[in-house]
């Protein structure tokens, strides 16, 4: 098989010849840094080198189509000793700690009102823009189609309803402007939408899609962010939409990224047409064997903890163990459940990944 047809079948509940390996979550730059000090091939550039090293499978590649804010209001502001104070992507101000790695502090977002909102939609979120479908996209798209790589539209951080509705507002805001303003969330959250499905509808034309994926980052270790019932309300409407489109267009796939405890906002995502769901956060409660049971029509990736990559062999073989009978329901990819932190050795990362591949090969 294909690595794109052994991806569809696993997420679908086809027939196939064996579970993808993905490697799918790679380390922090800090652990990076480590993994250097510690016998990583000196050659190595990115963490596509380590991937190809222990002979993972392609993951479903994405369209290099320009999603967010267009022009990119990027740009560094101050600097001192400690920190680095800049504006990102969406035009966050935020400030980093030098040489450790971790949370952003954010400083102001872009959207405090509905003027704000109407400004910078204008300024920034044209979907007709012709800069959104510049590039080499359509030469990267038939290289990985004859590789039979599978093909994606959106990625973190640009594409997602909830997601990108946090961008603008902040994390509290946002919260708070669904009982205050509701008109005005839906309003962010429909335009967003109509923004990716007019560029989708470019890219379809002439690219064959597998994925449609929405980075979200709406659960935390006691759940959502927000009730099933505003889940339904908001992110419902616009989930559906992309639903239509990607029935229209044979895009089998919808996947979302949700960090913590996603359980209670699992059937209405369903609902919507969400089929493939990520990385179950062991530390937040979230266990792939109990979701594969109660949601058996929902496919998941990643449900091993990354904390037992620091613990050395005898924990993660522990930990490989304990997944082990999620495999035996069909929907499930194996890979860790985030990015890979800076106490993780180079000796115990190769471990995991060998053990792995090993154990997938005998599944």
């Amino acid at each position: 098989m294909t690595h794109r047809e052994r991806f569809l079948a696993t997420v679908l509940d086809r027939p196939r010849d064996r579970v993808p390996y993905w490697l799918f979550w790679g380390p922090w730059g800090t652990t990076w840094e480590r993994w250097r000090r510690e016998g990583m091939p000196a050659q190595f550039k990115s963490y596509a080198d380590v991937q190809e090293l222990f002979g993972a499978d392609p993951r479903p590649r994405t369209v290099d189509v320009k999603l967010g804010p267009v022009p990119d209001p990027s740009a560094r502001i101050s600097e001192d000793a400690e920190s680095v104070t800049s504006i990102d992507s969406w035009g966050i101000r935020r400030r980093d700690l030098k040489g450790i790695e971790s949370m952003s502090e954010f400083i102001d977002w872009p959207v405090r009102n509905r003027a704000d909102w109407i400004r910078f939609r204008d300024e920034r979120l044209d979907p007709r823009d012709p800069r959104r479908l510049a590039g080499g996209w359509r030469e990267q798209c038939r290289e990985w189609a004859a590789a039979g790589i599978p093909i994606q539209l959106g990625q973190y951080p640009d594409c997602g309803i909830f997601g990108t509705l946090r961008w603008l507002l902040g994390d509290e805001e946002c919260l708070i402007a669904f009982h205050d303003e509701p008109d005005l969330v839906h309003e962010i959250m429909e335009h967003m939408t109509g923004l990716y499905l007019g560029i989708f509808a470019t890219v379809v034309r002439e690219v064959r899609v597998d994925v449609i994926h929405l980075w979200e980052d709406l659960c935390g270790r006691q759940g959502p962010l927000m009730s099933p019932a505003h889940w339904r309300e908001f992110i419902g409407p616009c989930y559906r939409r992309i639903l239509a489109f990607a029935r229209e267009h044979g895009i089998p796939v919808i996947s979302v990224d949700t960090d913590g405890q996603p359980e209670l906002i699992v059937r209405p995502m369903i609902e919507a047409g969400v089929n493939f769901l990520f990385p179950m956060e062991v530390a937040a409660g979230a266990d792939v064997f109990a979701c594969r049971k109660r949601h058996p029509e929902l496919a998941l990736m990643g449900g091993i903890d990354k904390r037992a990559l620091a613990l050395g062999p005898t924990a993660i073989d522990a930990e490989l163990e304990r997944i082990r009978p999620a495999l035996a329901t069909r929907r499930y990819i194996p890979d860790l459940d985030h990015l890979v932190p800076d106490d993780v050795s180079w000796a115990n990362f190769r471990h995991y990944a060998e053990r792995l591949r090993e154990m997938l090969a005998e599944a």
